[in-house]
């Protein structure tokens, strides 16, 4: 029988990701592939997907395209997911990943998503309230937002939940961040452009970045996770700002890094582990699906490896 949903991951705007390689990309030229995997994706859908992989029951919900739907069954049969999606006409978008492995580089083509009626958000919206009915303690609000639906939602989602008591993250950018954080999620994970874009001016020092997150802190917000590609993440609680730096691997693909992170860390954060702790071992789930094409991350004592690997610094101001 399978278990109650803890954790619920929201995809208003869900993704098929392709990834195709191609060495020595160049635009304007023909370019042959080297190998294609196509994936279910979108940034929740990932999230859901790197929880499961550590065995956390976990509900996937949002709207999908009921015409190009197989590969979302094939991934939440194989991770046990618990599949509350909302089914509506058309197709769901698809962003092709071009990975050049000769150069390093990966580059993205998005394509639009679904327009989004009304009246399949109040459907989500009901979803939502009846998973909180249900217990799920957990919710996760991750990704950019379809046509036709309102930069507030995260924040209305956020109000609606918290008044029952659950914990909120969010992930996503822009306008639909900057209106999240008026009612205060418990976590939210920006990368550095975004928190830039948020507070209004460039972060070009780490002092800028750790008071940046600190504002955020001031206005309800526990976790402000700050993620740097390469130069690792920043940290920030109440009780103190660690910077995590991660061990070099082979990258694969850096398409779900991100995902992983917060995956990481709500799944440290239900371990009790303090904030240096939880940035060790947020990175390595991050570090883990660098080495990996799709949702997916290498087996556990993989990223308990990489978590020894992590060096973490207190940030003194």
């Amino acid at each position: 029988m399978r278990a109650r949903p803890g954790i619920v991951t929201v995809a208003l705007n869900a993704s098929i990701d392709q990834t195709v390689s191609i060495p020595n990309f160049t635009a304007g030229e023909v370019n042959r592939v080297a190998w294609e995997q196509s994936d279910a994706g979108g940034k929740a859908v990932n999230v859901a997907s790197f929880l499961a992989d550590f065995n956390h029951a976990v509900a996937v919900t949002g709207i999908l395209g009921r015409d190009n739907q197989e590969l979302f069954l094939r991934l939440f049969a194989e991770k046990n997911l618990i599949d509350r999606f909302l089914r509506v006409p058309g197709h769901t978008r698809i962003n092709i990943k071009v990975v050049d492995e000769a150069r390093r580089q990966v580059t993205d083509i998005n394509f639009p998503g679904l327009i989004v009626e009304h009246e399949a958000l109040d459907d989500v919206l009901r979803t939502l309230d009846t998973l909180a009915e249900d217990g799920a303690e957990v919710f996760v609000l991750s990704g950019s937002l379809p046509a036709g639906v309102a930069p507030t939602i995260y924040r209305d989602i956020t109000t609606r939940l918290k008044a029952r008591g659950r914990k909120i993250v969010v992930d996503t950018s822009g306008e639909a961040l900057a209106h999240a954080i008026e009612a205060a999620p418990d976590m939210i994970k920006p990368n550095l452009d975004e928190l830039a874009e948020l507070v209004g001016h460039a972060l070009d020092s780490e002092a800028a970045i750790v008071a940046a997150a600190r504002a955020l802190r001031k206005r309800g917000i526990d976790w402000v996770v700050v993620s740097m590609g390469d130069r690792g993440a920043i940290f920030v609680t109440a009780d103190a700002a660690v910077h995590a730096a991660p061990p070099h691997v082979p990258i694969k693909s850096t398409v779900g890094a991100g995902d992983a992170m917060v995956a990481g860390t709500i799944h440290a954060t239900l371990q009790n582990l303090d904030v240096e702790g939880c940035a060790r071992l947020a990175t390595a789930f991050s570090v883990g699906a660098l080495g990996e094409i799709g949702p997916r991350l290498p087996p556990h004592d993989v990223i308990a490896a990489f978590a020894e690997r992590v060096t973490t610094r207190r940030i003194v101001d």
